[in-house]
């Protein structure tokens, strides 16, 4: 198994009404989703390492102790970069089309969703537009919450349970609701005994 390439916009068809990927693309995808699914989709949750390599494999960039859990969704491996203790909850969705950068001690939580691209409104064919998403490290995207293309999440940032995030969110910052608004700064407390 060799690594996905990442994509970027030079792969996709923007005003030829066709395809957003090839069908190398296209099948490439499918070879991950099936080594996915039997590989690494049925593990018990203590597997993190296992399923770490199984991402290595298929072009993923991560740090140490990474934690992805089995019934996550990533849509392109290759796209994606998790920092160091970054953790993937149960059934979370990363739709990485375009790519997704998430810092060292960020939690993405159960169910959370992540997307990396949407489609331009001006073209007939609404071909695919790549757009980053940048989670910077210490940040938490709570349970059922949907972060945006192309949005980034300053370091320390919060988005509540089911908050939906389209702007970039401010450093130290917990934001909620639909669209997610400031709700207050987030205040940390010493660790030091």
């Amino acid at each position: 198994m060799g690594a996905m390439e990442p994509l970027d916009a030079r792969q996709s068809k923007a005003g030829s009404g066709g395809p957003s990927f090839s069908l190398g693309n296209r099948l490439a995808r499918a070879v991950w989703m099936a080594a996915w699914l039997v590989l690494a989709r049925w593990t018990p949750p203590p597997l993190h390492g296992w399923r770490a390599l199984v991402l290595r494999l298929f072009g993923a960039k991560l740090g140490e102790n990474v934690r992805v859990h089995a019934s996550a969704r990533i849509w392109h491996p290759a796209n994606l970069e998790l920092g160091d203790n970054a953790l993937i909850g149960p059934g979370a969705i990363l739709y990485n089309q375009g790519r997704i950068s998430i810092g060292a001690d960020s939690v993405v939580s159960q169910r959370a969703h992540i997307c990396a691209s949407t489609h331009d409104t001006s073209d007939t064919h609404f071909q695919l537009v790549l757009r980053p998403v940048n989670i910077s490290k210490r940040c938490w995207v709570a349970a059922e919450a949907f972060v945006g293309p192309g949005v980034t999440m300053g370091e320390g940032a919060v988005l509540a349970a089911r908050g939906t995030l389209f702007e970039d969110a401010e450093s130290w910052t917990i934001y909620r609701g639909n669209p997610a608004t400031e709700v207050r700064k987030r205040a940390l407390r010493s660790d030091a005994g």
